[in-house]
């Protein structure tokens, strides 16, 4: 099973046990709120598990774009009443785990909203590995 197989399998089962697998050390996430690149992965691991868990089982993606180095897939998820849309971008190094993860959300107000939450489960799972 490859990286992204793998990645959507977690995604599908909302089990993230594995993300570290499939990240590179060094792995870079961008994220809508963040407005500064957060490095490494134990902060990915830390993003990408608050997302999984702030969305939900209405999350699905709709479209999928795919190369050797990248991925881009399109997103959709209702949280609180407010239908999200946004995409994932990974870039794969040459090992095939994810180097870069990059998300980007719509609209305003569904991004304004996932800042509260995500803000609110980062605190959560930082307060349950301390």
């Amino acid at each position: 099973m490859n990286t992204l197989e793998r990645w959507h399998h977690m995604v599908s089962q909302q089990d993230h046990s594995q993300l570290g697998e499939i990240l590179t050390e060094d792995c870079v996430f961008l994220s809508p709120v963040v407005h500064t690149p957060q490095v490494g992965r134990d902060l990915t691991v830390l993003y990408l598990t608050g997302a999984l868990n702030v969305f939900n089982e209405s999350f699905h993606y709709t479209k999928e774009l795919v190369t050797d180095r990248h991925a881009v897939l399109e997103f959709e998820c209702t949280v609180d009443g407010i239908l999200i849309n946004g995409v994932d971008i990974m870039t794969f190094a040459e090992d095939g785990r994810i180097s870069e993860f990059r998300v980007m959300v719509r609209p305003l107000k569904a991004m304004q909203m996932l800042h509260g939450k995500m803000a609110a489960m980062l605190e959560h799972l930082k307060a349950g590995a301390a």
